[in-house]
């Protein structure tokens, strides 16, 4: 019997350790090939590439981003070979299941809640008795009815195999993300998570975990995602681990956690800040509201005082990134509270802000009481919200397009000093900016186009323009100045026109080759001959002394010059500053 465990990815280098779960608990009596796709892959390539398998049993991993390709899949598989049973499972179908086998006929089977165990006992029915109520966990046809099983009794997580030991996995963990999992459950109840649906949480063993890291690092492994709700329930747990990755981590790789910051204790923190190397570790905060009321609603428990504590400290320590998220669209979160929220969490500035839309996942509690805030949301998935009593379906196109340039401008960090200053010195708040910059962008019809990078600093500066601000040109100053210092090599045709004509720019290079030191020491240290100061560095005006900015973050207004070198051996750019008189 050929059995196959597939899913198709959000993207390439994402990986299913779900069905990897699956293939190892179900050895040595059964052979189960892994087969990743990706959403974006043509449904024709993904289905020509399974039935060449020839296969008796497919088994998909089903969740709301891939849901609606995987069931396109299906329906072309059951057309062509009608005798492969078709294996449904995962988070997307374990609720409503009734609906699914009515909705898709094509499912023979879906496995319900936690798999390894149902989908193994599945299998050894297919092999032999066809007894399909012996299979806990399982919805299954029979004489053209739907029955369901009750589902079985949780996994012994200490006894489960490990998911990382196949061969043909080995040369891919360079390039992708490995999914690892220490815990499952969650103890929060936050109504519009699957997570809160299971009570409680349980461990994996921590010495197998840690084989599983060390096998993993061993054999090329460079970004480890642990995928527990609440990584750090457990300080003592969390702080052993740390230490653990800390001890034994290879260089280049990165862990990243999803993290409950309200509860983690300072002590903690500033073991990371003294001891963790720089990058090692990335952490994944939801906020997702600084409303009371809303999180209240939705029986989420967060203290935001200790949150901001957190978040600050591992900021202050400068080892850490993090990213944290907001969902808009939840209970009584109306705009205006949406914008407090969004401007409470960007005052921590961080790495990464995600903003991101209320789904009603299948068998919330949000989604079970959807009514009562008059909710109305996508029939398929992602079943993103459309509006509700406080949030018109209008507030979420313009919070859309504050996601929208958000991405581009601040999680990019392309230019990071020309949005600290939009943000705190010409606009009334940073949620302002970006709203009134998503909407410019949305007038001009700029999310229906590509763009380069150079557009990006084109289009901020003809916003800029439309807006009338004080003090323009200093802001230019510092969109250059952004732009040169992410470049590793010498721009051929920059943003902007250049400052200097040819002769006033040539007569300015000869003589800082006479007058070197005009630039400071480190600029006379290079030794650049005529042929190197024309070739390889740029010479731009400016409005404001930008030494002092760069050592107090302040702008002064001055007229001055800067001259970028770019290190085409070591590709790196050297920006120096000086009140040439021009």
């Amino acid at each position: 019997m050929k059995v196959i465990a597939s899913t198709l990815n959000a993207k390439y280098i994402h990986t299913n350790i779900a069905i990897r779960y699956l293939k190892a608990y179900a050895e040595p009596d059964f052979n189960v090939e892994i087969a990743e796709y990706t959403i974006k892959d043509p449904v024709m390539n993904i289905v020509t590439d399974l039935i060449s398998k020839k296969p008796s049993v497919i088994g998909f991993s089903c969740y709301i981003w891939n849901i609606e390709e995987t069931i396109k899949v299906i329906k072309m598989i059951r057309k062509i070979d009608p005798s492969i049973h078709i294996v449904a499972g995962g988070p997307e179908v374990t609720y409503d299941v009734a609906e699914w086998m009515e909705n898709v006929k094509e499912f023979d089977y879906i496995v319900i809640g936690e798999g390894e165990e149902t989908f193994k006992q599945l299998l050894t029915e297919l092999d032999g008795g066809l007894n399909m109520e012996n299979v806990h966990g399982l919805a299954f046809r029979k004489n053209g009815q739907v029955h369901t099983n009750p589902q079985r009794n949780k996994l012994d997580l200490r006894e489960l195999p490990s998911p990382f030991r196949f061969e043909e996995d080995i040369p891919h963990l360079s390039k992708r993300v490995t999914y690892i999992e220490t815990s499952r459950g969650c103890p929060f109840s936050c109504q519009f998570c699957l997570s809160s649906i299971e009570v409680g949480v349980r461990y994996f063993d921590r010495e197998k975990i840690k084989e599983d890291i060390r096998y993993l690092m061993k054999n090329g492994a460079k970004t480890i995602k642990f995928v527990d709700r609440t990584f750090n329930i457990s300080r003592s747990y969390a702080l052993e681990m740390f230490q653990f990755l800390i001890d034994e981590h290879l260089p280049g790789t990165v862990f990243q956690f999803e993290i409950t910051a309200d509860i983690m204790r300072p002590e903690v923190i500033e073991f990371l800040n003294k001891e963790a190397p720089s990058g090692l570790f990335r952490f994944e905060i939801g906020v997702q509201s600084t409303n009371d009321y809303t999180n209240e609603l939705v029986m989420r428990k967060q203290n935001f005082d200790k949150l901001c504590r957190t978040v600050t400290m591992v900021k202050d320590g400068g080892k850490i990134d993090q990213h944290l998220d907001l969902i808009a669209g939840l209970p009584e979160e109306d705009y205006h509270s949406f914008k407090k929220t969004f401007n409470d969490v960007f005052a921590m500035r961080p790495e990464e802000l995600q903003l991101g839309f209320l789904k009603m996942l299948r068998g919330t509690g949000l989604r079970l009481r959807a009514e009562e805030h008059q909710y109305i949301y996508m029939d398929h998935s992602p079943y993103e919200i459309l509006g509700n009593n406080v949030l018109s379906f209008d507030d979420i196109i313009r919070i859309k397009q504050v996601e929208d340039v958000l991405e581009k401008y601040w999680n990019d960090h392309r230019m990071d000093a020309t949005i600290e200053y939009l943000v705190t010195k010409v606009f009334p708040t940073p949620f302002d900016f970006f709203q009134e910059f998503g909407s410019y962008w949305e007038l001009k019809g700029w999310s229906r186009i590509g763009h380069q990078l150079e557009d990006l600093f084109r289009r901020l500066f003809e916003f800029l323009q439309s807006k009338d601000i004080a003090d323009l040109d200093m802001v230019e100053g510092l969109m250059k100045y952004d732009y040169i210092s992410k470049q590793k090599y010498k721009p051929r045709k920059p943003w902007w026109q250049a400052s200097f004509e040819r002769a006033e720019r040539s007569k300015i290079y000869q003589h800082l080759l006479e007058h070197p030191a005009q630039l400071g020491e480190d600029f006379s240290s290079l030794k650049l001959n005529e042929k190197e100061i024309y070739k390889h560095t740029l010479l731009e005006r400016l409005s404001f002394n930008l030494e002092k900015y760069l050592v107090e973050g302040k702008l002064e207004r001055m007229e001055t010059a800067f001259l970028a070198y770019f290190d085409s051996s070591s590709e790196k750019v050297s920006i120096f500053s000086s009140s040439l008189k021009l």
